[in-house]
């Protein structure tokens, strides 16, 4: 059945159905999910969970199908793995069927659309009856595959049903002529046929890849008939999403597809998949092959049902044109000491920086780090430790000056980098945060000019950052800017609203200065009522403490494009104020609990306590 279990609807029209365990055959008005052949019989309420084991299978209109049948048929006919969505179109017009594209947009509502019942005076003549239907809009998904979220909001399209006559010239049948465009899924539904994967790309002028995540089948592709692999080196190939794309580049030659007919991808006893493309690429020189191959490598590192050690990309003709090996990838990777243990660090209860030891299950001491942050010549209101580990950027606990010291060698304290003028120390400097480049971010929060700072290299000129969304009384609560230095995750007041915003960072160089804007800003949590902290938890993963509409504070994983994680919600754990995620899943995740102190999560164990006192705590970034 689908998702969300339009049986619930009977009393308005839908007919109630069955889940069998054998054959589905012709006892079903609409679909059926396989089931496991052995254990207990157990009752089903359809895929609810959206479990990508469950497969619902379409069933073509019965003969003499009312118009409420048609209708709900093609609904949940759309949820199957139907190859071309054969026999959802069935429940179509001819002219209506060769119109559809179900490829082109995915509408995601909170729950499978709710069908009304046909208003029969609307239509005096009887020519054709039309089906309300509504629900609650969460999330769209675009022909580029790019899962563009938005808060909650109403949904209300029709279905248009009229009688045409059958093919032998006797009687007629009820046929949708009139549809909503594209793919129509409650998220059940839409989680169990589709996955999110990270393609990747350069980010613009450099040499290291960002991701960007895109949804695909979990199966094979009803319409290109493509397995997941296919699947997922053809929208690589396709280009970076709208939103990603000012900043990016692909170093596949444009036009670059795969060769023509290709539909299966799959490795060989050495790990190495080979990739025909067309003679688009057959061009490519030898580097730009390299940049491409790992470009597929980083993309297909997503994909758990395939291990690829070595990509091998082939020209029109069959011949090879460059061969690369996981090994030889790492070099473009954003975070590229991967075998270096990252460790958490936080701010002390007399505002010195401690280092926390994160081996093995049990939390270690903290330990103190040398230089002034660490002897507490400086105290602290807020830290950030860059990405080597070797420096660190401190804002003052009267929030008004950013300082940036080594941690790793006694030196005395250095002159501020960042002055702010605000009145109240609320208003004054956010916890700083570094990006994969060196370079250092911080919001001054005065209400009387509020500004984005940039410092290069944590040590030269402050630059202002261009951000023109930030007037009429937005304020920048916290700020994380991702490795690649591509992306900041912003917490944004507005009103009496806290929100997570996603920007895009693009830069541009002159003979006289250096520009630095961050555009496009982007829900990153739109069913969150308000956002407390986040943190990056790896290329494309959140970690995000905040509150639903009427709900309690949670701690969640959270993509990057506001679709959510498969493992999404942390064990409770009250009063949060600020989280710190390693880049690796194999170290802990840790939080301030306020009263609870300092605490860390590891794979497998409970929320432990590290410091009974301390605050901001941070990982390299």
């Amino acid at each position: 059945m689908g998702a969300d279990s339009r049986a619930e609807h009977a009393g308005r029209g839908r007919s109630t159905r069955a889940v069998v365990l054998a054959a589905c055959g012709g006892l079903l008005v609409t679909g059926c999910a396989t089931m496991p052949d052995s254990g207990d019989v157990q009752a089903v309420k359809g895929a609810g969970t959206g479990d990508s084991q469950v497969r619902v299978y379409a069933v073509a209109p019965r003969e003499n199908a009312d118009p409420d049948e048609i209708v709900d048929g093609f609904l949940e006919a759309m949820t199957s793995d139907d190859p071309g969505f054969a026999t959802a179109r069935k429940y179509l017009t001819k002219k209506a069927a060769q119109g559809w594209r179900p490829e082109q947009s995915i509408t995601v509502l909170t729950t499978a659309p709710d069908r009304e019942q046909a208003d029969r005076n609307a239509d005096p003549d009887n020519q054709g009856r039309a089906f309300p239907l509504s629900g609650r809009k969460i999330a769209t998904v675009d022909a580029r595959h790019g899962y563009q979220p938005n808060s909650p909001a109403e949904y209300l399209q029709s279905i248009h049903v009229v009688q045409q006559p059958l093919a032998n010239g006797k009687g007629k049948e009820w046929r949708i002529d009139s549809l909503p465009p594209g793919l129509i899924l409650g998220e059940a539904d839409f989680l169990r046929n589709y996955r999110s994967v990270n393609k990747y790309y350069f980010a613009s002028g450099e040499d290291w890849v960002v991701a960007d995540p895109v949804y695909i089948r979990q199966r094979q592709d009803p319409v290109t008939r493509m397995d997941p692999v296919t699947q997922t080196v053809k929208a690589l190939l396709e280009g970076p999403t709208n939103w990603l794309k000012p900043a990016v580049d692909s170093q596949f030659p444009s036009g670059t597809e795969l060769k023509a007919g290709v539909t299966t991808l799959t490795t060989d006893d050495q790990s190495t998949l080979r990739v025909p493309l067309n003679a688009k690429a057959d061009r490519a020189g030898g580097e730009a092959c390299r940049r491409m191959a790992a470009q597929l490598l980083f993309t297909l590192g997503d994909l758990t049902s395939v291990r690829v050690e070595q990509v091998e990309l082939l020209g029109s003709g069959g011949q090879s044109l460059c061969r690369l090996g996981k090994g030889q990838a790492v070099e473009f990777a954003a975070v590229r000491d991967t075998d270096r243990e990252e460790h958490p660090y936080f701010v002390d209860e007399h505002g010195k920086l401690m280092m926390l030891l994160v081996g093995g299950k049990e939390a270690n001491a903290p330990v103190e780090v040398p230089g002034p942050f660490g002897k507490g010549t400086v105290p602290l209101r807020s830290v950030a430790v860059d990405r080597g580990e070797t420096r660190a950027a401190g804002v003052g606990q009267t929030g008004r000056e950013l300082i940036v010291s080594s941690i790793t060698t006694e030196q005395d304290p250095l002159p501020p980098v960042l002055t702010s003028r605000a009145a109240r120390p609320a208003d004054r400097l956010s916890a700083p945060s570094w990006d994969g480049r060196g370079d250092l971010w911080v919001a001054d929060r005065d209400p009387a000019a509020p500004q984005l700072w940039m410092v290069p290299d944590g040590t030269g000129h402050p630059v202002k950052v261009r951000t023109p969304w930030l007037g009429d009384g937005a304020r920048i609560e916290s700020l994380r800017v991702s490795a690649d230095g591509v992306r900041i995750a912003l917490v944004v007041t507005r009103g009496e609203r806290t929100t997570l915003q996603i920007g895009r960072i693009q830069r541009q160089t002159t003979d006289e200065e250096q520009i630095v804007s961050v555009l496009d800003l982007q829900p990153a949590a739109p069913r969150m009522e308000s956002v407390t902290a986040v943190s990056w938890a790896g290329p494309s993963r959140l970690v995000v403490v905040g509150k639903e509409a009427g709900g309690v504070q949670q701690i969640r994983y959270l993509q990057t494009d506001g679709s959510t994680s498969t493992t999404s919600v942390f064990p409770g754990l009250n009063g949060v104020t600020s989280v710190a995620a390693p880049h690796k899943e194999t170290v802990p995740v840790v939080a301030d609990s306020g009263d609870d102190g300092i605490v860390r999560l590891a794979p497998g164990t409970n929320w432990q306590p590290v410091a009974k006192k301390g605050f901001s705590p941070v990982y390299p970034g």
